[in-house]
């Protein structure tokens, strides 16, 4: 049997439109969890520290701001981190701060796109950190409309950013859904969730798009900017990473189960995507004490 993944009640009511936190602390000790609130995390002097984002895992630098989207499950961990005074400020809002209507005005088209792409986790550049750190320490100080007006500039300000980039494999948080403001993309990657099991070709993503294989090619490269071998490929892994961490098949069902019909294709592309084997990789999820047996 597996542990069952800590769904953590913010401290955000529902008449509030955000919360902000400022600590300081000598280490991570919250475990993996997640929550239907987005959260906006800047770390400072936590270098060596682990980041789990969904399937991603990674070391962290001195200086870190994370935006972690609705019901993904996430989690800093101290692992070689050996700094005494680390320096976090969470920002906590409301999945609609934002009307879903409003968000579909033209003007709001980059913080929409940054929502989107942080349903998978968004790690900022360092470039980025430095222009916006000062804002997000005052933050704190704010207060009534001011502060809900800043939050929204700084969300702003960080979606027409330079350089951000998207962590957890497209299929993991599959509680959630990406809109790729295309009824013939929206139809393929709901087959390609629903069948990547199967044996899937371009001529079939073609074919339920009405498109000819060129024609789709281009068109798929210009939506989603990925090929579509490159797109069936990750959500294959986004699953394959889930399975690894969800149940106790080997590692051999996970890859066939997931459309590997060749190990060695599999322990490939799994290593390329995520700098480890799947071993490792579901390895070090345990040792993480995200996952264990009983």
């Amino acid at each position: 049997m597996l542990t069952k993944l800590l769904r953590e009640i913010t401290p955000l009511t529902p008449s509030d439109c955000f919360t902000v936190f400022s600590r300081t602390k000598t280490k991570f000790d919250f475990p993996l969890h997640y929550h239907e609130e987005f959260e906006l995390n800047f770390i400072r002097n936590a270098k060596g520290a682990k980041r789990v984002i969904g399937d991603h895992i990674e070391e962290i630098d001195d200086l870190e701001l994370v935006l972690v989207g609705s019901n993904l499950q996430h989690g800093w961990f101290t692992h070689r981190c050996s700094g005494q005074e680390i320096k976090e400020i969470t920002i906590q809002f409301h999945r609609d701060l934002f009307d879903e209507k409003f968000l579909q005005r033209n003007q709001m088209s980059f913080i929409r796109n940054l929502l989107e792409r942080s349903l998978h986790g968004v790690l900022f550049s360092r470039e980025t950190i430095q222009a916006i750190s000062p804002r997000l320490i005052e933050l704190p100080q704010k207060h009534g409309f001011d502060s809900v007006m800043e939050l929204m500039s700084i969300l702003h300000d960080l979606s027409i950013s330079r350089n951000f980039r998207t962590l957890s494999d497209v299929t993991f948080n599959n509680q959630e859904k990406l809109s790729y403001n295309s009824r013939r993309i929206e139809r393929i990657m709901e087959y390609l969730k629903n069948n990547f099991d199967q044996n899937i070709s371009l001529s079939d993503a073609a074919k339920i798009a009405g498109m000819t294989e060129v024609a789709l090619s281009r068109f798929f490269k210009l939506r989603t900017g990925k090929n579509f071998v490159d797109t069936l490929n990750e959500v294959r892994l986004g699953t394959a990473t889930r399975m690894l961490i969800d149940t106790t098949y080997s590692i051999t069902e996970v890859a066939y189960k997931c459309g590997f019909n060749n190990m060695s294709n599999f322990n490939r592309l799994f290593k390329k995507k995520k700098d480890c084997t799947p071993k490792e990789f579901r390895q070090e999820y345990t040792a993480s004490g995200v996952r264990t047996f009983i």
